[in-house]
Protein backbone atom coordinates (compact mmCIF):
# COMPACT_ATOMS: atom_id res chain seq x y z
CA UNK A 1 0.00 0.00 0.00
CA UNK A 2 1.90 3.53 -1.09
CA UNK A 3 0.62 6.15 0.63
CA UNK A 4 1.01 9.57 -1.03
CA UNK A 5 0.94 12.85 0.62
CA UNK A 6 0.66 16.59 -0.99
CA UNK A 7 2.96 19.31 -0.93
CA UNK A 8 0.38 20.75 1.42
CA UNK A 9 -0.03 17.65 3.86
CA UNK A 10 3.42 17.30 4.06
CA UNK A 11 3.50 21.02 5.28
CA UNK A 12 1.09 20.37 7.88
CA UNK A 13 2.68 16.91 9.27
CA UNK A 14 6.17 18.44 9.67
CA UNK A 15 4.45 21.46 11.76
CA UNK A 16 2.72 18.82 14.01
CA UNK A 17 6.05 16.94 14.70
CA UNK A 18 8.36 19.52 14.95
CA UNK A 19 5.20 21.17 17.36
CA UNK A 20 5.19 18.14 19.22
CA UNK A 21 9.21 18.22 19.71
CA UNK A 22 9.25 21.35 21.21
CA UNK A 23 6.33 20.80 23.75
CA UNK A 24 8.66 18.39 25.12
CA UNK A 25 11.85 19.97 25.09
CA UNK A 26 9.51 22.20 27.46
CA UNK A 27 8.97 19.90 30.13
CA UNK A 28 9.99 21.10 33.04
CA UNK A 29 12.93 19.12 34.76
CA UNK A 30 13.25 20.95 37.78
CA UNK A 31 11.83 19.52 40.72
CA UNK A 32 8.83 21.02 42.19
CA UNK A 33 9.14 23.01 45.59
CA UNK A 34 8.18 20.71 48.56
CA UNK A 35 6.27 22.46 51.30
CA UNK A 36 9.56 21.78 53.84
CA UNK A 37 11.67 24.06 51.78
CA UNK A 38 8.79 26.53 51.30
CA UNK A 39 8.50 26.45 54.93
CA UNK A 40 11.88 26.70 55.65
CA UNK A 41 12.44 30.30 53.40
CA UNK A 42 9.35 31.56 54.78
CA UNK A 43 10.37 30.93 58.29
CA UNK A 44 14.34 32.22 57.28
CA UNK A 45 12.51 35.48 55.68
CA UNK A 46 10.50 36.21 58.77
CA UNK A 47 13.40 36.12 60.68
CA UNK A 48 15.70 37.94 58.92
CA UNK A 49 13.00 41.25 58.55
CA UNK A 50 12.12 40.59 62.49
CA UNK A 51 16.01 41.44 63.01
CA UNK A 52 15.58 44.00 60.65
CA UNK A 53 12.27 45.73 61.82
CA UNK A 54 13.86 45.92 65.25
CA UNK A 55 17.51 47.13 64.28
CA UNK A 56 19.67 44.82 64.98
CA UNK A 57 22.42 45.26 62.87
CA UNK A 58 24.64 42.42 63.85
CA UNK A 59 21.79 39.75 63.89
CA UNK A 60 20.52 40.95 60.45
CA UNK A 61 24.06 40.90 58.94
CA UNK A 62 24.73 37.29 60.14
CA UNK A 63 21.95 36.30 57.70
CA UNK A 64 24.76 37.11 54.55
CA UNK A 65 27.47 35.01 53.11
CA UNK A 66 30.79 37.28 52.74
CA UNK A 67 30.80 36.86 48.76
CA UNK A 68 27.30 38.66 49.04
CA UNK A 69 26.40 40.53 45.64
CA UNK A 70 23.95 42.55 45.48
CA UNK A 71 22.13 44.01 42.84
CA UNK A 72 19.42 47.19 42.31
CA UNK A 73 18.02 48.24 39.34
CA UNK A 74 18.68 51.90 40.73
CA UNK A 75 22.37 51.32 42.06
CA UNK A 76 23.71 48.48 39.50
CA UNK A 77 25.82 46.04 42.23
CA UNK A 78 26.72 47.19 45.48
CA UNK A 79 29.37 45.56 47.02
CA UNK A 80 29.22 43.64 50.79
CA UNK A 81 30.85 46.62 52.45
CA UNK A 82 28.76 49.31 50.95
CA UNK A 83 25.71 47.25 51.53
CA UNK A 84 26.07 46.94 55.25
CA UNK A 85 27.54 50.59 55.73
CA UNK A 86 24.45 51.41 54.10
CA UNK A 87 22.34 49.01 56.63
CA UNK A 88 24.67 50.53 59.27
CA UNK A 89 23.44 53.96 58.62
CA UNK A 90 20.19 52.65 57.78
CA UNK A 91 19.71 50.95 61.21
CA UNK A 92 20.77 54.30 63.09
CA UNK A 93 18.29 56.56 61.28
CA UNK A 94 14.98 57.63 63.81
CA UNK A 95 12.62 56.88 60.36
CA UNK A 96 10.90 53.52 61.60
CA UNK A 97 11.53 51.93 58.54
CA UNK A 98 9.82 48.42 58.55
CA UNK A 99 9.25 45.95 55.63
CA UNK A 100 6.65 43.10 55.59
CA UNK A 101 6.66 40.54 53.10
CA UNK A 102 3.50 40.79 50.62
CA UNK A 103 0.68 37.99 51.49
CA UNK A 104 0.78 35.68 48.70
CA UNK A 105 3.82 36.75 46.65
CA UNK A 106 6.15 34.75 47.98
CA UNK A 107 7.66 32.33 45.71
CA UNK A 108 10.23 29.68 46.38
CA UNK A 109 12.41 27.26 44.21
CA UNK A 110 15.35 24.63 44.84
CA UNK A 111 18.48 25.54 43.80
CA UNK A 112 20.09 22.26 43.50
CA UNK A 113 22.73 21.04 45.50
CA UNK A 114 22.86 25.01 46.90
CA UNK A 115 19.52 26.05 48.16
CA UNK A 116 16.79 27.87 47.11
CA UNK A 117 15.63 31.01 45.16
CA UNK A 118 12.71 33.22 47.03
CA UNK A 119 11.19 35.54 44.70
CA UNK A 120 7.74 38.08 46.11
CA UNK A 121 7.12 41.68 47.10
CA UNK A 122 7.87 43.58 49.89
CA UNK A 123 6.63 46.85 51.01
CA UNK A 124 8.57 49.55 52.84
CA UNK A 125 7.16 51.84 55.43
CA UNK A 126 9.08 55.13 57.17
CA UNK A 127 8.15 58.46 58.09
CA UNK A 128 9.56 61.25 56.22
CA UNK A 129 8.82 64.73 56.73
CA UNK A 130 6.29 63.92 59.30
CA UNK A 131 4.51 61.56 56.88
CA UNK A 132 4.51 58.25 56.21
CA UNK A 133 5.88 57.13 52.78
CA UNK A 134 4.98 53.48 51.84
CA UNK A 135 6.73 51.54 49.01
CA UNK A 136 6.23 48.49 47.13
CA UNK A 137 8.98 46.70 45.74
CA UNK A 138 10.33 43.27 43.84
CA UNK A 139 13.36 40.85 45.23
CA UNK A 140 14.95 38.01 44.55
CA UNK A 141 17.35 36.32 46.95
CA UNK A 142 19.45 33.37 46.76
CA UNK A 143 19.53 31.46 50.34
CA UNK A 144 22.46 29.03 50.50
CA UNK A 145 21.95 26.12 52.74
CA UNK A 146 25.62 25.23 54.47
CA UNK A 147 26.27 22.61 57.18
CA UNK A 148 22.38 22.76 57.91
CA UNK A 149 22.60 27.03 58.09
CA UNK A 150 20.66 29.17 56.03
CA UNK A 151 22.30 32.32 54.31
CA UNK A 152 21.77 34.98 51.52
CA UNK A 153 24.27 35.24 48.80
CA UNK A 154 22.80 36.94 46.43
CA UNK A 155 20.01 39.37 46.46
CA UNK A 156 18.31 41.44 43.17
CA UNK A 157 16.30 44.11 43.96
CA UNK A 158 14.00 45.49 41.42
CA UNK A 159 10.81 47.24 40.56
CA UNK A 160 11.88 50.98 42.33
Amino acid sequence: MKINFSFKQMIILSFLFLSAIGLHAQEKKVAPTSQSLYDEIAKMDSILFTEFNAKHFEAFKKYFTNDLEWFQDNDGLISYDKVFENFEKMFKNENRLTRELQKGSLEVHPLKNYGAIEIGTHRFRHMENGKEEIGNFKFLMIWQKNDGEWKISRVVSYDH
